[in-house]
């Protein structure tokens, strides 16, 4: 479906990142999870343990594996264990509701289900038990991965947070899942055509698509950033895992890209501000891929409090547009350096970042990877390549590009022209080779018949002093079809009114770009990874227009 760019990249199956982290860093730390720490060694026994039980479970090739989990070590063993085997890992976020998840099961076809023995969660996945396809539940124990104090306190303190668990056929104990030998029935993958996971979209503008990536596909992103950070320094660095690993962003950055530099990854189940900052400061960290939000957090909170975060040597930020004035604060905060990157979950993710060392250019998403292609063609006639510097929709060649939708042939056809990817965003290429995003064509407004760029305006504001966070939309308007509106939040302890902010935008933006109106918030909506979300902005504004219609039809 897809064509591959001139350069090669090297792909294997995924589990062989594991393997070759586990012969060259056999006694170091692989992951550090609330204090408990894990050797490389001890966890390659654990995923070959566990990919023998999964086979007993009869988990083979093409098999679907639905991992329900915040981030745990669990994760990361069960992912590779399933990969190893050739099984299909479906990731979950575990926050869906029971709608949610049943829509995926089915769609996906899993048959078996990961997840924690926690109320917040396990009660949701057992009830599809009863109502979809899946047939068995893999019910981890949360003491079982604290350290001996905190799990025997969990136990006893936080037993109301336990679930009840029946022994039955249909439910499986981790600990029985790994006791066996170790010794799981190779299995030859190809890794150019099997799919590896199904990384279902946000499902913004419709029903949720199941993106298949192949061994190949994340493997080759993997070796990309590989290539792309050689600053890294193998079996030497700290990785930051705060983002959930069920995301493709922190998939691919934080666990992929971490095992294979023989990273120890500190991982914590969420984010959490306050034990984050101070977790800087305790274990050291070196790598923090993040989310324009949670720099935003960070900035804000050091600006009040004393934390020593100079151990970060570089950030790579993805998830959404990352403003400039976040980027400049952090990194006169650490010292580090952060650059924007740009992908998607159809591409595994990373299609674009700034270099590391050299120019990252302000408000840019960088440079295409090492074998990657962007096209930027016309939006109202996608087979027209546009001139360099012209906007257009970017689209994507590379090893890094899914193989389709699961089980949805006109989707996949409908997302790709002439073999590259369609992103759905609008950017343009400069004389240099940096990529610029103007914003996603489903978020243009347009405005008297002129297309208006919510992201020019949330940069300018962003700019304001007051200003902590902003997003802005295209509501309804009378004279003009749609028109911007922004919700600000704005930082702690600082007063502007919407008035002020109208007049700081005035002369930096222009009058058809001036927003309709400035609404100030508390908080603003986010997603799981924390990315700024305008669905439910869209949606109170639609709601609101919908219920001031028959008033105005009234007069």
């Amino acid at each position: 479906m897809m064509t591959h760019s001139p350069t090669t990249i090297p792909t294997s199956p995924v589990a062989n990142l594991l393997d070759q982290a586990v012969a060259r860093f056999s006694a170091q730390p692989a992951i550090d999870f609330l204090g408990r720490r894990t050797t490389y060694a001890e966890l390659g026994d654990l995923v070959d343990r566990a990919a023998r039980g999964f086979q007993h479970l009869g988990v083979k090739k093409g098999v679907r594996v639905g991992l329900c989990l915040p981030n745990t070590p669990y994760f990361i063993i069960c992912y590779y264990a399933v990969l190893k085997i050739g099984g299909i890992v479906v990731n979950y976020n575990p926050l869906y509701v029971e709608r949610e998840l049943k829509h995926q099961i089915e769609d996906s076809g899993t048959t078996i289900m990961v997840t924690l023995d926690l109320k917040q969660i396990y009660p949701k996945v057992a009830a599809m038990l009863d109502e979809t396809c899946l047939e068995r539940v893999v019910v981890c124990p949360m003491s079982g991965i604290l350290p001996s104090v905190k799990s025997v306190l969990f136990s006893v303190l936080r037993r109301s947070e336990m679930a009840e668990v029946p022994e039955d056929l249909r439910h499986v104990p981790y600990a029985r899942l790994i006791a066996n030998d170790g010794k799981p029935k190779p299995v030859t993958i190809v890794p150019e055509t099997d799919v590896a996971v199904l990384q279902y979209t946000g499902g913004t503008t419709g029903v949720p698509k199941g993106a298949m990536l192949t061994h190949a596909n994340l493997t080759a992103n993997a070796e990309q950033l590989r290539q792309w950070v050689p600053q890294i320094q193998s079996g030497q660095e700290r990785m930051l895992g705060v983002l959930p690993l069920f995301h493709v962003f922190a998939m691919t950055v934080v666990m992929n890209l971490g095992i294979s530099f023989g990273c120890e990854i500190i991982l914590l189940p969420r984010f959490d501000l306050e034990q984050v900052l101070k977790l800087i400061g305790k274990k050291k960290p070196t790598f923090f891929p993040g989310v324009p939000t949670i720099y935003t957090a960070i900035n804000g909170a050091a600006a009040t409090g004393s934390y020593d975060l100079t151990s970060i040597r570089i950030c790579i930020s993805g998830g959404a547009p990352l403003p400039v004035e976040v980027a400049t604060r952090f990194e006169h905060l650490t010292g580090c350096r952060v650059v924007e990157g740009y992908g998607l979950s159809e591409t595994s993710p990373v299609v674009t970042c700034n270099p590391l060392t050299g120019e990252a250019r302000t408000g840019s998403i960088g440079m295409t990877l090492p074998g990657t292609v962007i096209e930027v063609r016309s939006p109202a006639d996608p087979e027209t390549i546009l001139p360099q510097g012209e906007r257009g929709e970017i689209c994507v060649r590379g090893p890094q590009v899914m193989a389709g939708y699961w089980n949805r042939p006109d989707d996949s056809a409908q997302v790709f022209v002439d073999g590259a990817l369609r992103t759905g965003d609008i950017g343009y290429r400069d004389d240099d080779g940096y990529y610029y995003l103007v914003d996603r064509i489903k978020d243009v407004i347009i405005c008297g018949g002129f297309n208006v760029y919510p992201r020019v305006i949330e940069e300018v504001l962003y700019q304001h002093p007051a200003v902590a966070e902003v997003v802005v939309i295209g509501i309804p308007d009378p004279y003009r079809g749609q028109a911007p509106k922004a919700f600000v939040r704005l930082r702690e302890g600082v007063v502007a009114t919407p008035e002020d902010l109208r007049t700081f935008l005035s002369g930096q933006v222009s009058r058809i770009e001036m927003p309709k109106s400035i609404e100030l918030r508390d908080e603003l909506p986010k997603t799981m990874i924390g990315k700024l979300s305008k669905r439910e902005l869209v949606a109170e504004e639609k709601a609101r227009a919908d219920r001031d219609a028959p008033r105005q039809n009234a007069v």
